[in-house]
């Protein structure tokens, strides 16, 4: 016996994430916890011990990607691989994903993952068979079923000092979960819980930490990240903004995405007064019609919608505007659908993503008659997005010949290009000079010199980049 023990292996897992930008930190704070736990992180699912799936349902499509991914790599539970699926799908569906994916062993909603530890351990305490016919009908007693569901009762967070953040200049904290707007299409409510805020406290102390190592854009996110409050009763939204904005080392503060119902007039008027929050709202609309936002239960008019932008538009500083749009609701007219088009010369959007109406689980649009073919509803979306790629074009247009300040996000090589992003939230491909080529991270004035419908062109300006 030599006395020297052998070393275990290290646990390993693949992460894949589907959906929004919450759904992207929430995975950054899934894989903090998991190294924590003594798992190492690999990419690709061939290399993992455990194939985990953080997703998204606010979409069919975004659903059934999923299912169809478990498909695919079924077979691998062949070789003693778990799998897991994680977020919105694992909440909306529950133990019903057994009996669609039987190979499937954790299933954890995303109110629940500060659970995550406890359920790892009971994961690795039931090993996979493994080496067994695909064919042969495994036996229920040897199946695995783990579950972390959380009803909308939950008052709890997820919060943890173990995340493992994928950029190291922007990142994300989240500031509230959940949604008590129960629109009629949505099924974020039933997925995501309801509204719970961390304390300002909290927040303000992750941003500091966050400077302390190098971070300068923050953005803070929730499912309707104005619908904050403060649970000691320190701060509103408004002024978390600021506070956040004001910290030393950071640059840049973002914020998503707004509910207009609670948008107020003094979120404006700290974007005027701190310039380190960004000129950039994105305040959904869904719809230009007040007889389909009523449908929708949207809880505002029209007319109140473009009170709000009203508001943006009397701002000292210019303000980006986006929004997002859904076309073909139940019981939309051509005439509704027109009132849209028109919202979109109204306001003068920078952006909007376009959405096609489908029927989600357990919302009350469900109850709706959904008469429009699908045909109708594919037409609508493309003279929509015809119309606002349009106004996009004049929009751009008017930014070439200025100087612009981005941060570095990366290089294209085969076009010899930077990637940079304005405090608008507007993509500017530029070219700088080998001996003033920037960092990453780094910030750098360019000149726009043409445009196109998504983004601008240019050069960086006289003077090179400067870091931090």
């Amino acid at each position: 016996m030599s006395g020297v023990s052998e070393r275990v292996p290290q646990k390993t897992f693949y992460l894949e994430t589907f959906g929004c930008q919450m759904n992207v930190h929430d995975s950054e704070k899934v894989v903090g916890t998991l190294v924590q736990e003594g798992y190492r992180q690999v990419p690709t699912v061939e290399q993992a011990d455990l194939i985990l799936y953080n997703t998204c349902s606010i979409r069919d499509k975004a659903e059934q990607k999923v299912f169809h991914r478990l498909a695919d790599f079924k077979k691998l539970q062949l070789q003693g691989k778990k799998f897991g699926v994680l977020g919105c799908v694992a909440q909306q569906e529950g133990e019903k994903i057994f009996e669609r994916a039987p190979h499937v062993s954790l299933v954890c909603g995303s109110a629940s993952y500060r659970n995550l530890p406890k359920m790892l351990v009971q994961l690795d305490a039931k090993p996979v068979e493994a080496g067994k016919s695909e064919s042969r009908k495994p036996d229920p007693a040897s199946l695995i079923r783990i579950t972390g569901l959380d009803d909308r009762q939950t008052d709890q967070c997820f919060e943890t000092e173990f995340t493992a953040r994928s950029n190291p200049h922007r990142g994300y904290i989240t500031i509230i979960e959940g949604c008590d707007k129960f629109c009629a299409y949505c099924v974020v409510p039933f997925t995501r819980g309801k509204e719970r805020s961390r304390t300002s406290s909290s927040v303000l102390a992750e941003a500091r930490q966050m400077a302390d190592r190098g971070y300068t854009d923050i953005q803070l996110l929730g499912q309707n990240v104005n619908s904050y409050k403060d649970p000691e009763g320190k701060t509103t939204f408004a002024e978390l903004l600021a506070a956040v904005a004001e910290i030393p080392g950071i640059k840049r503060v973002r914020f998503t995405t707004s509910h207009p119902r609670d948008f107020g007039r003094d979120i404006v008027e700290a974007i005027d007064a701190v310039p380190t929050l960004c000129d950039h709202v994105h305040l959904p609309v869904q719809s230009g019609s007040t007889r389909v936002l009523d449908a929708m239960q949207r809880l505002y008019t029209r007319e109140q919608y473009l009170e709000r932008i009203a508001w943006i538009k009397a701002a000292k500083r210019e303000i980006s505007i986006t929004t997002d749009v859904i076309v073909g609701f139940p019981g939309e007219t051509e005439n509704d659908f027109c009132e849209t088009l028109n919202l979109l010369e109204d306001v003068g959007y920078d952006g909007v993503f376009t959405f096609k109406y489908s029927a989600r689980p357990n919302t009350p649009s469900l109850s709706l008659h959904d008469a429009l073919p699908q045909g109708e509803k594919s037409r609508r979306l493309e003279v929509l997005m015809a119309r606002q790629k349009e106004i996009q074009l004049q929009r751009y247009a008017k930014y070439v010949g200025t100087t612009l300040e981005v941060m570095v996000e990366g290089y294209n090589q085969p076009r010899d290009q930077w990637i940079g992003r304005t405090s608008q939230n507007k993509t500017l491909n530029f070219t700088a000079s080998p001996d003033s080529a920037p960092k990453l991270g780094s910030y750098a004035d360019v000149l726009v010199t043409r445009s196109f419908p998504n983004s601008l062109v240019g050069q960086q300006a006289f003077g090179g980049s400067r870091w931090k």
